[in-house]
């Protein structure tokens, strides 16, 4: 049985507020997130998000890859799967001895809030490495559908300033040392369905793990994305399966779900030290 959004706080996971004063262009009062009236699906959807947080989820074992991964939930920009995409994942990585953080970016259609959210985490996240048992420079990031996005344009965006400066934390990079796209939406936005203009892919964007499948409806996204990647010379990994839809996160039942975790975790084990 899947636990609550609520009841999955409850667990001792450290809470951190991504904006300690005001949230940069943000109207709304900062309050709590609100869950959306859709809990179908056994999926616990958060729709109101007006003062993003980060999770934190420590390794599990006896395992410490020194290691974080910032998680980016999917939800069409809409909501956000907070434990299909976010808990169940960060519990998965932190059992493999990654240090995983669940962004709760804003939600609904906040597309440029929702970069300077992943921006403004990735730099706490740096800026807290070492409390954490992480090396600076391998602090990821890793979306689903939406999520998958938005990792994508803070992997092209790292040197845009998209917010006015906070702290000392916001002098370090916001450059992710790595990406992984599961199921991306909206990256051929282009015409013809070719990659979406604003994405400015180089051969300074980070190493990328992509895995889609031939029946989502967003699977092309993978395929432009890939094709991007291996002009610019980026190293980039790309699975591309027949089957499993789109949106299934890790759950049992599903074949594509039960694929990528063992060719992630592989990828994983061979990033440069």
């Amino acid at each position: 049985m899947t636990l609550s959004v609520a009841g999955l706080r409850a667990q001792e996971h450290e809470l951190i507020h991504v904006w300690p004063g005001a949230v940069p262009g943000e109207t709304a009062p900062k309050a709590p997130h609100v869950l959306s009236a859709d809990q179908s699906r056994n999926v616990a959807r958060i729709g109101t998000v007006t003062d993003p947080v980060l999770q934190v989820y420590k390794p599990t074992g006896t395992i410490n890859t020194h290691t974080g991964i910032i998680v980016c939930p999917g939800g069409g920009y809409n909501i956000l799967a907070s434990d299909l995409e976010g808990s169940e994942i960060a519990s998965w990585l932190a059992s493999l001895g990654y240090t995983a953080f669940v962004l709760e970016y804003r939600v609904p259609q906040k597309r440029e809030g929702a970069l300077q959210d992943l921006q403004r985490a990735i730099r706490i996240v740096r800026s807290r490495a070492t409390a954490w048992g992480i090396q600076k420079d391998r602090v990821g990031t890793m979306g689903f559908s939406a999520g998958g996005s938005l990792t994508a344009r803070a992997s092209s965006f790292y040197n845009q300033q998209t917010y006015t400066p906070v702290d000392a934390a916001d002098r370090l990079s916001a450059k992710p040392a790595f990406a992984i796209l599961i199921y991306p939406a909206y990256l051929d936005e282009g015409p013809n369905h070719s990659i979406t203009p604003e994405l400015q892919i180089n051969a300074e964007h980070p190493s990328t793990f992509i895995f889609n499948t031939a029946d989502d409806p967003y699977g092309n996204s993978s395929l432009v994305m890939a094709g991007a990647l291996r002009d610019a010379k980026v190293p980039v990994e790309l699975h591309f399966y027949a089957k499993g839809g789109h949106g299934y996160g890790l759950r049992a039942g599903n074949p594509a779900a039960e694929t990528w975790p063992s060719l992630l975790q592989q990828w994983l084990k061979n990033l440069p030290e």
